[in-house]
């Protein structure tokens, strides 16, 4: 089981840095959302009133740490964050730090059945909601004892609250502004339930002064990042992703915790590169995150089709899923002053690496500079492998990593592991350390396939095929067959300007990065890949189709 690290200098609550901030710098804009302009101090005073009706409410309340409870407990109350991109999901996760409770991301895609499962799962006693889901939420709770509190919050649809939720303005209304009356400690959890893409949704459980330095970066001391973000040069953020998966809420966080504005594009129902361009500009946004090819391909469509002045974007960023390098090359010829910095990492362990792309400078594909936390562990992992190494490895974190999967014990030890005396967070990335130090990433092992006794990682074939301009996306997934015990199929949508798919050509593409038997076996052509609102790859529609039962 990790062991919580003892409260250091410098590591932080949350809630305690952004008050701090809050006070050198009250009047900057905070967040930005279509007409609302939220200053430092109107957020804090929001959060504030929210963290205190909750208290009123009998939710959240004075926590006391115990170093010795088992990593998968949580002495939190928990708070379900039900919503679309909004002022309201940051103020919220705010608000429930500072009741003492702990905020959860909650998947606005969900069916009654798999929202039930994420709520009971996570104990949750609050759920804040958008109007427009009430019908989901009312069919989910007969099946969840712990809901004791509904807010929801108004989003135009005209759909009818469910029976004795509280309007969210009228909450906060209703509330003291003053600060709340709970302690904040680096030991109160963050926590954050990965999407399920290979089992059930787990709520993996972090201390808050881990996380900041581990998953975002955050290093110094309280004085010297309050300094800091006192600068006038601050970013203005855009995730364009979802806040209710980690890379987008990470990225707001960290932006904020840098004394930054967070910007939201228009439209958060769904992506509209239009929006996400037109909103960069208008609001002179330096900093845009996305998630892979997914996001990039729409917005490199929209960027050679128009004339915006994204003259203050210096920075685009991607995590979760990967960027080819076709796609950077052409996006940074668009834009030559953009860098493009590829994010390795994950829920449990936090940032792995970093790429960087610009127009003088690409990118090794697949290859990241790492983090002087992150090591390769050996097939058995047991032991850490040198640079160098020809072995095939697990990627892992070492150190400051989450506690542990909330409620789940076995998962718990399989997942953070001791190496050496030390706590690793090995999340299911396999990995070789190069000899100058560098990390190259294979692939998830969940989607390695195994044809003709070699392993491939399904990552690997999908990027070699992308950078074929005829092939728009992909996903690579193993079927039976009789002969190879698996084969490899590649399920592709096809570029607007593709005059067809030539077989042979984009195979002999692939060809010059890949060994043969690597090579996708059978090509099966599609409208669209189908991806989650995140941009994550959907492998078991992907399964589905390779096997012509989609």
């Amino acid at each position: 089981m990790p062991d919580p690290s003892p409260v250091a200098a410098d590591e932080h609550a949350i809630a305690t840095l952004q008050e701090a901030i809050a006070e050198v710098v009250p009047d900057r804009e905070c967040i930005v959302w279509r007409d609302r302009r939220l200053t430092w101090r109107e957020v804090t005073e929001r959060s504030r009133r929210l963290a205190n009706g909750l208290l009123d409410a009998g939710v959240g309340g004075e926590v006391v740490h115990d170093d010795d409870a088992p990593g998968w407990v949580s002495p939190h109350d928990h708070i379900a964050l039900y919503l679309t991109n909004g002022n309201e999901y940051l103020e919220a996760m705010l608000g429930a730090w500072k009741a003492g409770a702990a905020a959860i991301n909650v998947n606005y895609r969900y069916t009654a059945e798999e929202l039930a499962f994420v709520l009971a799962d996570a104990g949750a006693v609050a759920v804040v909601y958008h109007a427009r889901f009430a019908p989901v939420l009312a069919a989910a709770l007969p099946h969840v004892a712990s809901v004791r509190l509904l807010v929801v919050v108004d989003d135009g649809s005209g759909t009818e609250p469910i029976e004795g939720s509280v309007g969210y303005e009228a909450f906060l209304a209703a509330a003291d502004a003053g600060r709340p009356g709970v302690t904040w400690s680096p030991s109160d959890r963050y926590v954050v339930y990965t999407g399920g893409t290979t089992g059930n949704p787990k709520g993996v459980l972090w201390r808050q002064g881990d996380f900041l330095h581990t998953a975002l970066g955050i290093r110094g001391s309280q004085a010297e990042l309050v300094e800091r973000a006192r600068r006038p040069d601050r970013p203005r953020a855009l995730p364009a992703p979802p806040f209710m998966h980690g890379a987008a809420h990470w990225n707001a966080l960290s932006c904020l915790l840098a004394g930054g504005t967070v910007v939201i594009q228009h439209d958060t129902d769904h992506l509209d590169p239009a929006d996400v361009l037109d909103t960069c500009e208008r609001e002179h946004v330096s900093s845009l995150l996305i998630v892979g090819d997914a996001f990039a391909r729409p917005l490199l469509d929209e960027l050679r089709c128009s004339d915006r002045d994204l003259s203050s974007l210096r920075v685009l960023m991607t995590g979760g899923a990967v960027l080819s390098p076709a796609i950077k090359a052409q996006i940074v010829a668009e834009l030559p002053t953009l860098r493009i910095v590829d994010i390795l990492g994950s829920s449990e362990t936090g940032r792995h690496g970093l790429a960087s792309t610009d127009a003088d400078v690409g990118a090794e594909p697949g290859v990241f500079a790492p983090s002087d936390t992150t090591v390769v562990l050996d097939e058995t992992r047991t032991r850490q492998l040198v640079p160098g190494s020809p072995e095939r490895g697990w990627l892992a974190q070492r150190g400051r990593v989450p506690l542990g999967y909330l409620g789940d014990e076995a998962k718990t030890r399989d997942t953070f592991p001791r190496v050496d005396g030390v706590v690793h967070a090995i999340a299911g990335d396999r990995a070789r350390r190069r000899a100058d130090g560098a990390i190259e990433l294979l692939g998830r092992d969940s989607v390695t396939i195994n044809t003709g006794g070699e392993k491939v990682h399904a990552e690997e074939v999908e990027q070699a095929l992308k950078a074929h301009p005829a092939i728009y996306d992909a996903l690579v997934v193993g079927r039976p067959s009789e002969r190879w015990g698996s084969e490899i199929v590649a399920v592709v949508a096809l570029d607007a300007r593709a005059d067809g798919l030539d077989v042979d050509a984009v195979r002999a593409a692939a060809g010059e990065h890949l060994a043969r038997y690597k090579l996708p076996k059978a090509f099966v052509v599609v409208d669209r890949v189908q991806r989650s609102a995140s941009g994550k790859p959907d492998y078991a529609w992907a399964s589905q189709v390779a096997a012509g039962e989609a």
